[in-house]
């Protein structure tokens, strides 16, 4: 299991349990909606939100996990709908 294994300097890694949503589908089949897909940012915290009835229980384990930061939930389905989360979207830009 992956709760047993460590970091390279020989840390155990900390493996907080989040819900999963409970939509399986929308209007054009399958999703693959995730609270993990979540971005920490200086202060704050933005995470995926599915007008799910696990929504507000993702937020709290979000906001104990995170306690000295904001963690605000965004309704991230047009994300998911065009491939990816909020943690996907936001992630490196090239330096020009």
């Amino acid at each position: 299991l992956f709760a047993n294994e460590t970091t390279a300097d020989g840390k155990p890694f900390e493996v907080v349990p989040i819900p999963a949503p409970e939509i399986l589908e929308d209007e054009e089949g399958w999703v693959d909606y995730s609270y993990v897909n979540h971005l920490v940012t200086n202060g704050g915290v933005i995470a995926c939100t599915f007008d799910d009835p696990n929504d507000e229980r993702a937020l709290a384990v979000l906001r104990e996990a995170y306690p000295d930061r904001e963690v605000v939930g965004v309704d991230a389905r047009p994300l998911y709908a065009r491939g990816g989360g909020i943690h996907c979207i936001t992630q490196q830009q090239p330096a020009v």
